[in-house]
């Protein structure tokens, strides 16, 4: 594990900085690191949890180190990828990527076992041997989401150009994008196949955005489906190293990374952002302040309330729902991935061919099969992983978990929430462990220790009030809604991170690109490709 940041209690309150990030996580990290290389600016990073990233973090636990939301990133093998480029630029090529190898997905349809292979031609060619008579469909699919990846070039850039030319531009630039976008994925899955395991397996990575197809937003589907199609890649020395490697940019500015520096509130004085209030009452100023807290917590409580009003923020995202919360099993074997045998693709465990359908029997009935278990072995993607931690290997497990479901406890200290929720833990882990069992027979039985994180895990550590995973849902009205923008209503103050773009590592990424590009007028995107 790789620590960067210090503690907010070292702070010196004489020191003056030219932006506030609000949030650690990789969409703040990366606009600091924008704004520190491209305009020499010094710029404070506050970090609520005692460890900055985000969900970059790793926890240690038992003589074991587990990631906590970064599984995989798409195409960065490839030197020239846009988001190979994009990580380079912001840790100055000090991130080091190792690939997964041909199978980067395993899609299990009850017994059925369906390969997604690294390479769009290979992609093709092995779905078609499993599905041949589909092979047209299956070409037309490949090439749809090639243009709705295109498509969200222009869409999203739109986002960072200020307001009169945006006014302007806007309409023409996110056409396309919203074609694609104002579908469901299932309705537009319709046009490539009837055959419902085939949509199954193009569909089994709908965990990584947190919709079933009927509710998600094709577009949001196609954008991390083509995110993958060239294999996926894992960073070596663990997910740590990305904050590891994008802290010194920040630093070397005379910047600086605080943890354990709870903002209260952000100031607002004459319709303008002036800084931050601490939890501890002390208040630090800059002329810039950017929320990388999402855009819940930035407007409905980190916000003065009268501000929000004035702007009429909650019209905005009334309409705006949190995306799913997660339950996630962290194992630790005391024996090595290889002796093992554990591979370095993720598996996605559905019980049938029916995702929506699974996802609603859950939400109504606990004791319904659990409608999809995602499993990642970060010990075996990352090559330093036996030398740092000799003879051990680590597993990751996650689901689906209501937050109406452990919403009982929400109040209750951490780690002493009850025998009854201890239970609830213990008896979801054992299910997720029978699920894991037939793919990889007598593993399980070699878990030394394992623990349970819920919705409320993820509430206490990253602050997000329904513990949901992916900031908001990822809907076609999500898409629609041009609020989503690094600029606010508030003068100085600016948006990034997931809810910007889209979710995940590489979509808060960009969207502290988009910020950055905001902030500057200056578009990062363009430095990055011509580093």
């Amino acid at each position: 594990m790789l620590r960067v940041g210090q503690p907010y209690r070292t702070h010196d309150p004489a020191r003056t900085f030219d932006a506030i990030v609000v949030g650690s996580g990789i969409g703040g990290l990366a606009a600091a690191a924008l704004l520190a290389r491209h305009a020499g600016q010094r710029v404070l990073v506050l970090e609520r949890h005692y460890m900055p990233g985000g969900f970059t973090h790793v926890f240690l636990r038992a003589g074991y180190e587990w990631d906590v939301g970064l599984h995989y990133i798409g195409g960065v093998h490839h030197p020239v990828s846009q988001t190979r480029r994009l990580f380079d630029h912001v840790t100055d090529g000090r991130l080091e990527w190792e690939f997964m190898g041909d199978v980067y997905d395993r899609i299990v349809l009850g017994d059925r076992v369906f390969d997604l292979v690294a390479g769009p031609e290979r992609f093709r060619e092995t779905l078609a041997e499993s599905f041949p008579q589909e092979a047209a469909g299956i070409d037309r699919y490949v090439e749809t989401i090639r243009r709705v990846a295109g498509a969200s070039g222009p869409y999203f850039a739109e986002k960072a150009l200020p307001g009169p030319l945006a006014a302007v531009a806007g309409p023409l630039l996110r056409r396309k994008f919203l074609k694609y976008a104002r579908r469901t994925t299932r309705e537009a899955l319709a046009e490539f196949t009837r055959d419902p395991d085939l949509a199954a397996v193009l569909t089994g990575q709908w965990g990584d955005y947190g919709l079933p197809p009927g509710r998600s937003s094709f577009a949001m589907h196609a954008i991390v489906a083509r995110h993958y199609l060239w294999g996926g890649s894992y960073p070596v020395g663990g997910s740590s190293a990305i904050a590891a490697g994008i802290a010194p940019l920040i630093e070397e500015a005379g910047g600086a990374i605080l943890y354990n520096a709870e903002v209260e509130e952000i100031l607002v004085e004459g319709d303008r952002a002036v800084g931050v209030r601490m939890a501890d009452g002390a208040e630090l100023r800059a002329p810039v302040v950017i929320s990388n807290a999402g855009a819940a917590n930035t407007f409905e409580r980190l916000l003065p309330r009268a501000a929000a009003e004035r702007h009429g923020i909650d019209r905005h995202m009334a309409p705006l729902g949190a995306s799913s919360a997660h339950l996630c099993v962290y194992a630790g074997l005391k024996k090595t991935a290889t002796e093992l045998g554990l591979p370095r693709a993720n598996f996605w465990l559905y019980p049938g061919n029916d995702h929506d359908a699974a996802v609603e029997r859950y939400e109504n009935d606990p004791e319904a099969p659990l409608p999809v278990v995602y499993v990642s072995f970060p010990s075996a993607k990352d090559p330093t992983f036996e030398a740092r931690y000799p003879g051990r290997s680590t597993i990751e497990l996650i689901t689906m978990a209501p937050y109406e479901r452990f919403a009982h406890w929400a109040d209750d200290p951490v780690k002493r929430r009850g025998d009854e929720y201890d239970r609830m833990k213990n008896d979801l882990a054992r299910r997720m462990f029978e699920r894991l069992e037939p793919r990889l027979p007598g593993v399980v039985d070699q878990i030394d220790h394992h623990e349970v994180s819920t919705p409320l895990s993820t509430r206490h550590y990253a602050n997000y009030a329904r513990g949901e995973l992916y900031g908001l849902d990822h809907t076609s009205e999500r898409f629609e809604r041009r609020f989503l923008k690094p600029r606010t209503p508030i003068r100085g103050l600016y948006l990034t991170g997931q809810d910007v773009v889209t979710a995940g590592v590489a979509g808060a990424l960009a969207g502290g690109y988009l910020t950055a590009s905001a902030i500057l007028r200056r578009n990062m995107l363009k430095a990055a490709a011509r580093r």
